[in-house]
């Protein structure tokens, strides 16, 4: 999990009177309000007492979203998760937050970090009610990622601000260090975040949020309604592997050259070969596909070069081919390494000539098609068996497009799972239709044997199974569930005994079942009694 990956509406469950962030209950406060309620602090306490009051308060919310956001994710790095801090301040409102540094060294428990905060709403309300500081006034701020940060870190770490909306400057900068770094300056920045035992009373709210997850989960599942609206959008793409097989398409589209594209079923090679269609010069031409391995060799040849009528039996009107269909655009020959030794010798004439001969006749007809084809075999290796013509590969493959599987693409299937989200949303009619953040890591972490496709094929799936417009976890299919479940070992299966193999299932299969047994022992097909025999055995080897 990265941090830009985190959504407001995928961790937020918005419903008439209670906004629910995983057990913790939310409000939503006016700026102008707040900005009252500030003056009034400083007006009736003094300056320095209202700061240690907002820093306390920011800094307690703060280590309680870090507490959370450890609770909900498994992180990619360290920094992401502290990342995540300055996310969630941009999520709420609070600023536009950009971490410009972080050197943390998680052995040492040293840390230093560098954050921009843009349009501080702090800064704002400042402004509304007591005009401009002489000093910074992002207090919560302050607070907040200070907070965060120490609980991630495990040590006090202590944000200061050194430039302020507040008092007169563009932006809002504060600079962030271990308690040990601040060295001397400890004592001067330590009053304003030190009160009663925070980290133990958050420690305690995680605890018991954790006991309520599974309550909430069963909570929402007995819940239903519809209500309107959501439109889909283009593919964010964040990998590497993609993003260049993407500028290849666009660089390619230009030119009226032959394109083979290669990778794995469900990989999305018909939609590259659209994508190049619609951004070449022949877009306004028609765009043609045929699936070459799912007919027979008799039938593909009177697909795609035509015929007419008498050549053979039950051809009772002359037919055009593909061919001639795509004329002045682009055919799409899918699987062509299906096609049969004959076929390909045709096939070869056709795109050596540009013209075609419709089975039955004697006259050749002229064609101006651009050929893009797609396999999801190894070419070069049907080549070098001799099922498939070396000159018809050269000819094909001008230039080649491999597409990447979806598992060495991990980081575009969190655009993509949005993606097929509002599109379902619209399709299935179930407004506001969005899934929960815990199905993050779930999703992330299955390998995608079918890709494209099969990730598609889930989403539709738990979109049907999901209540209140909620995919959650329970939604998601138990094939999916089972391999988190056994990733979390790490994969290292060959090192546990069956004995332990066997405890981890049905553990899993019993938290799925939230703890009730009779299911438990109904999907792992085995008694009651069986299951009450196995757990007892657990208990005894602890």
């Amino acid at each position: 999990m990265k941090a830009s990956d985190l959504e407001l509406t995928e961790l937020i469950d918005f419903k008439d009177g209670f906004l629910n962030l995983h057990g913790r209950r939310l409000v939503i406060h006016d700026t102008h309000a707040v900005a009252q309620f500030r003056k009034e602090i400083i007006e009736k306490s003094g300056e320095e007492i209202a700061r240690k009051i907002l820093t306390r308060f920011g800094y307690f919310e703060g280590q309680a979203d870090a507490a959370a956001m450890h609770r909900l994710f498994k992180w990619d790095s360290p920094d992401e998760w502290i990342k995540a801090g300055a996310r969630l301040q941009s999520l709420q409102g609070m600023a536009k937050a950009n971490f410009l540094n972080i050197d943390f060294d998680a052995t040492a428990k040293k840390f230093y970090g560098e954050l921009k905060w843009f349009e501080s709403v702090e800064a704002e309300e400042h402004l509304i009610e007591l005009g401009p500081s002489r000093t910074p006034v992002c207090w919560i701020l302050c607070g907040y990622i200070s907070g965060y940060v120490s609980f991630c870190v495990g040590k006090d770490v202590y944000f200061v601000e050194e430039k302020c909306k507040g008092q007169g400057d563009k932006i809002c900068l504060v600079i962030g260090r271990d308690i040990d770094s601040w060295g001397n300056k400890t004592a001067v920045h330590a009053e304003f975040f030190k009160g009663e035992d925070i980290l133990g009373k958050v420690r305690e709210l995680t605890e018991e949020l954790e006991k309520k997850d599974q309550k909430l989960l069963a909570q929402q599942k007995r819940i239903e309604s519809i209500t309107p609206k959501l439109a889909a959008e283009h593919v964010e793409i964040r990998s590497e592997s993609f993003r260049r097989v993407f500028e290849s398409a666009a660089k390619v589209a230009q030119f009226d050259t032959y394109v083979l594209i290669s990778g794995e079923s469900g990989t999305g090679k018909e939609v590259l070969s659209r994508f190049i269609h619609r951004s070449s010069n022949r877009a306004s031409g028609p765009f043609v596909p045929i699936n070459c391995g799912a007919l027979p060799e008799t039938l593909l040849e009177g697909e795609l070069f035509g015929y007419k009528a008498g050549a053979f039996t039950g051809a009772v009107n002359g037919k055009k081919g593909l061919f001639e269909e795509a004329n002045d655009g682009i055919i799409f020959l899918d699987e062509i390494g299906d096609i049969s030794p004959a076929t390909q010798v045709k096939l070869l004439r056709v795109i050596q000539e540009q013209e075609i001969l419709r089975l039955g006749e004697n006259t050749p007809r002229k064609i101006n098609a651009r050929v893009i084809a797609a396999t999801n075999r190894n070419i070069q290796d049907e080549v070098a068996k001799g099922a498939f013509r070396e000159d018809l590969y050269y000819r094909l493959a001008v230039v080649e497009i491999e597409m990447p599987p979806l598992r060495k693409r991990m980081e575009d299937i969190v655009p993509l799972v949005r993606y097929f989200i509002k599109r379902l949303s619209k399709k299935l009619k179930i407004s506001k239709l969005h899934i929960d953040s815990t199905c993050i890591e779930y999703l992330t972490s299955y390998n995608w044997p079918g890709n494209i496709r099969e990730l598609e094929n889930t989403i539709e799936r738990a979109a049907v199974f999901s209540r209140d417009g909620i995919i959650t976890v329970s939604s998601l299919p138990q094939k999916i569930i089972n391999y988190h479940s056994h990733h979390i070992t790490g994969g290292n299966w060959e090192q546990l005994s069956l004995a332990e193999i066997e405890q981890q299932h049905i553990l899993a299969v019993l938290e799925k079942n939230n703890g009730n047994k009779t299911k438990a022992a109904e999907a792992l097909g085995i008694s009651p009694v069986t299951l009450w025999r196995k757990l007892a055995g657990f208990k005894n080897e602890k």
